[in-house]
């Protein structure tokens, strides 16, 4: 029965537990509870995997300004600072959940701003990151810059930063997109 109870707990790359086990044990004919499962898991040092949880970073359902996907899967680019990218993402940790908001030139792909935050406002976030992309390339006229339409990127008090390089080109994926991330 521990052989089977292992067999199970692997194949299923250890997210089950002893109720899925037990009742994966009884759809293939043998009688076993739930507690003699968990019993053995513990005897062989099996426990099952809990996933990560979840956050959701793009608020689009917002009443701010979205833009036209200027750059549609444009990813090749013939020089600096032609096109910047940038997106945020969420991640869990003991403590709680820390952001990380990352600007790309997608000439070389490099990272040429970052901030991670334990926050998710707009200075928290991209306007940090903004002001560390402007420090690390100059801006060319007719910069593309290209987001998501989450509320960071949408609200005025980042447009108005953007736009104050009278030289940059404002570009958002259409929602649900993932495939403007590259």
């Amino acid at each position: 029965m521990k052989k089977q109870i292992n067999i199970i707990c692997f194949s299923s790359k250890q997210r089950y537990g002893s109720p899925r086990i037990a009742a994966e044990l009884t759809s293939l004919g043998n009688k076993i509870s739930r507690i003699t499962v968990a019993k053995y898991m513990i005897e062989m040092g099996l426990s099952s995997k809990l996933s990560l949880k979840f956050k959701i970073t793009t608020d689009s359902k917002h009443k701010y300004n979205t833009m036209a996907n200027i750059l549609n899967r444009e990813f090749t680019v013939s020089g600096p600072s032609k096109v910047w990218v940038s997106d945020i993402r969420c991640i869990s940790t003991k403590e709680g959940f820390l952001y990380l908001t990352t600007f790309i030139d997608l000439y070389d792909r490099k990272i040429i701003g970052w901030i991670l935050s334990n926050g998710i406002s707009t200075d928290k976030t991209v306007l940090a990151a903004w002001k560390m992309a402007v420090k690390t390339r100059s801006i060319e006229k007719g910069l593309i810059f290209h987001s998501d339409r989450a509320i960071q990127y949408a609200n005025k008090k980042f447009g108005n930063v953007i736009e104050s390089y009278k030289i940059v080109r404002r570009s958002m994926s259409r929602k649900g997109n993932c495939w403007d991330n590259r």
